[in-house]
């Protein structure tokens, strides 16, 4: 039998089993010093992927049909930005609300408490990691955090950067906040979900006083996986009062990703 080409030789290596393990594009076949034709394809659809979903605009109805089905009250707004061109130029608009709608949401708020818990849904670089991820983990997750946990309304945030919590949170008096929003996309992963939780939100709240779980998605960090972390690192904040540095210390602690 004829021997196959050395450019295609490096396809029955054994390296390639990596990628079995792993969406990194490891063990690339090349065709003297360029790449093989399809290792570029897959290279420019995994781009193309991935500016397709920071431009993409989130599925309101459908994720507010699911929350309502789950007798979930949802409260939607969006942030200073008033465009995704503009949220994506001034990443300072996408971390702030307006005062007309900061006093809207005062109007909901509960009394202060230490365990009044606001989730915030935000769109961020990926609504499509929100309209895959969110409502799964939420199911994962709610039944860890209601015995502890007083729920606002649930806030749907579009145009949103992280740092929005702190206004939404302290309007609604909540003693925690929990976002969860659509990350930067990478080249192998355009939906992939965080999970960022700060103690007292205000504005002015920096990144060192958040706790932050990343790449939750199908093939990264599954929702049951996720949903313990989260709950975990919600009740240490509540013993603890505090997010940030000081509780990524506890992080040892906390059950490993399955």
């Amino acid at each position: 039998m004829a021997e196959a080409p050395k450019e295609l030789q490096s396809a029955a290596s054994p390296v390639t089993d990596l990628r079995d393990y792993t969406t990194a594009r490891v063990s690339l076949t090349r065709t003297g010093s360029s790449l093989a034709t399809r290792d570029s394809l897959t290279f420019a659809l995994a781009h193309a992927q991935a500016r397709d979903a920071v431009h993409a605009t989130l599925s309101l109805p459908s994720l507010l049909d699911a929350l309502r089905s789950r007798n979930l009250e949802a409260i939607t707004i969006k942030s200073a930005a008033p465009d995704r061109a503009t949220y994506l130029r001034r990443p300072n608009l996408g971390r702030t609300v307006s005062a007309a709608l900061r006093a809207s949401l005062s109007t909901q708020a509960k009394p202060p408490a230490n365990n009044t818990l606001t989730i915030i849904l935000a769109d961020g670089l990926s609504a499509l990691a929100l309209d895959r991820h969110a409502i799964p983990l939420l199911d994962a997750l709610l039944p860890l955090l209601t015995p502890h946990w007083s729920l606002t309304p649930i806030v749907i945030a579009e145009q949103a950067r992280v740092a929005i919590a702190d206004p939404i949170g302290q309007a609604l008096h909540a003693s925690l906040t929990l976002l969860l929003i659509g990350e930067r996309p990478g080249l192998s992963s355009p939906d992939s979900l965080g999970a960022y939780l700060t103690w007292a939100p205000s504005p002015g709240r920096t990144d060192a006083e958040r706790n932050c779980i990343s790449n939750i998605r199908t093939h990264g960090l599954g929702y049951s996986a996720a949903a313990q972390r989260i709950a975990a690192l919600a009740n240490e904040a509540q013993r603890l009062q505090l997010t940030g540095t000081a509780l990524k210390d506890l992080e040892a602690a906390l059950p490993p990703p399955l």
